[in-house]
């Protein structure tokens, strides 16, 4: 069963279930459902800008680099055969 059709399952079992609601608890969950839909778009939206890190826009490439090659630690340590 290919995914469009399980999917089209799903809902199709939800609404056999909704059929003997009123209609205010249909508007009810609809408002709900639009609720949550906002809240995931708006979540990922942040995810996805969180990801780019946090170093100021203002800074300049120099002193990116130089920010990252001073906070360097050589700590390697070489093993006797």
């Amino acid at each position: 069963m290919k995914t469009a059709e399980i999917d089209n399952t799903i809902i199709d079992g939800y609404l056999h279930l909704l059929e003997s609601l009123s209609a205010e608890s249909k508007l009810d969950l609809i408002s709900r459902l639009a609720l949550s839909i906002n809240a995931d778009i708006i979540d990922k939206k942040i995810s996805f800008f969180e990801a780019f890190g946090a170093w100021d826009k203002n800074d300049l490439a120099e002193t990116l680099i130089n920010e990252i090659r001073n906070s360097r630690s050589l700590n390697r340590q070489i093993e006797e055969l």
